[in-house]
């Protein structure tokens, strides 16, 4: 199928970047920039049908865009990313490239991007997620001590029973106290960052209850301040079991409008 369409991975200051800095994208496709004024987008030239495939193949095509945006921020200070499969289509009109449709793009939002590009430069993305261990608070509750006992001193016939309950206090116990420390844990982490964006709670994992989990966007001068105050929170809260992942390129902060439905192709992703 002709190559009439451009992927786009994401969008940088022209006087940042260079062709010659670029490498390769998703299946070693050479990139090239497509500039607007102060603007650059990343793309390669492609179809105008999204990328789909096993899902193994999926993975691999979303981790070679990521090493794009990545290169770019390292390359650029700052990068505004675009998700997975966004693909610039051609219009009706023979003359109307998809070249000329990105580029009209960029002109009309380059007022929005450059301020954001601005505000993003030398920053990055930080994910934290804090969870409570259920067995840790369970050995500090009273109350599930005092149930722990009562079910030791019935028969072993209904212990299976209490040991049933037992199970379901801890989880409510830990529920509750996580619902607590959520307030004062987020105030903490949006203290010491510029942006906080709340994540969706992965699957609940057995033993474990969620507080909080958040995305942060810091200066990379400040990281130091989260790490400090997350180790502050695993040591004073007992069963506190803390993830920090990154530092990564802004992704949840770019806030890139989308390309106009006629312009794009969106991915299966």
């Amino acid at each position: 199928m002709a190559a009439t369409g451009l992927y786009v991975y994401g969008i940088v200051p022209s006087e940042a970047m260079a062709s010659g800095q670029l490498d390769t994208g998703i299946d070693g496709e050479q990139l090239e920039l497509i500039t607007s004024g102060n603007l650059a987008a990343i793309v390669h030239s492609c179809s105008t049908e999204p990328y789909q495939g096993p899902d193994s193949t999926v993975e691999q095509w979303i981790l070679e865009h990521s090493h794009v945006i990545e290169a770019a921020w390292q390359t650029a200070g700052t990068v505004l990313p675009m998700s997975f499969n966004v693909i610039v289509s051609p219009g009706d009109d023979a003359t109307d490239s998809a070249e000329n449709r990105l580029a009209k793009w960029l002109t009309a939002s380059t007022d929005a991007f450059s301020k954001r590009l601005a505000l993003l430069r030398d920053h990055v993305e930080l994910r934290v997620e804090i969870a409570l261990d259920e067995a840790t608070v369970a050995a500090m509750s009273q109350e599930l001590i005092e149930l722990q006992q009562a079910t030791e001193a019935r028969p072993a016939g209904v212990q299976r029973l209490y040991r049933k309950r037992m199970e379901e206090r801890t989880r409510e116990v830990t529920e509750r106290t996580a619902d607590q420390l959520y307030p004062e844990y987020r105030r903490r982490l949006a203290a010491c960052s510029e942006d906080l964006v709340e994540n969706a709670r992965p699957g609940r994992t057995p033993g474990s209850i969620t507080v909080l989990t958040a995305s942060l966007l810091v200066h990379q001068d400040k990281m130091d301040a989260i790490g400090v105050e997350l180790a502050d929170i695993r040591d004073s809260q007992p069963g506190a079991n803390i993830r920090y992942l990154g530092p990564w390129p802004p992704y949840s902060f770019s806030e890139v409008p989308e390309l106009d439905s006629e312009q794009t192709k969106p991915g299966g992703r």
